[in-house]
């Protein structure tokens, strides 16, 4: 059960070790529906952090917009936030422990992405944390915020 409120500034202050507790306590929660805001964890607990976050978010990456009956979301990147790069989304085991986790699959997406995949679980209501691996290798984080 969640009981402590955890946004994303939250989030973003804490250590990789901390956002590796929250990720590994955390349940995997619903499939979110509709549109969310992103930001990406890169190097936490760093001071390069916050510029890392802020460069990711104007030029990269917003978010993503989830279609759960498709089993589907497209990410939100450009300044412009274009919906493209698709993925699969549904329940599996998560590469960082065996338990349940909300998988977004990018195998069967656009070349140079194929070999993406993300797990998200919910840490807060509204508020998800993810984890990123290229291959079987761990690369970032990031997290969504469902709209109010």
């Amino acid at each position: 059960m969640l009981t402590m409120i955890i946004d994303i500034p939250h989030l973003l202050k804490l250590s990789q070790a901390q956002l590796d507790e929250l990720f590994l306590t955390s349940p995997a929660g619903e499939i979110p529906i509709g549109d969310t805001e992103g930001a990406a964890i890169i190097l936490p607990g760093t001071f390069v952090k916050p510029v890392m976050v802020k460069i990711a978010r104007w030029f990269f990456w917003q978010g993503k917009v989830f279609d759960p009956v498709k089993g589907e979301l497209l990410n939100k990147i450009l300044p412009f936030g274009l919906k493209a790069i698709p993925a699969k989304v549904y329940k599996d085991k998560s590469w960082m422990d065996g338990k349940e986790c909300i998988t977004l699959d990018y195998s069967g997406s656009i070349v140079g992405f194929r070999s993406i995949r993300d797990e998200i679980r919910l840490v807060s209501p509204g508020i998800y944390l993810g984890v990123v691996f290229v291959g079987k290798t761990r690369l970032i984080g990031f997290a969504l915020k469902l709209p109010d």
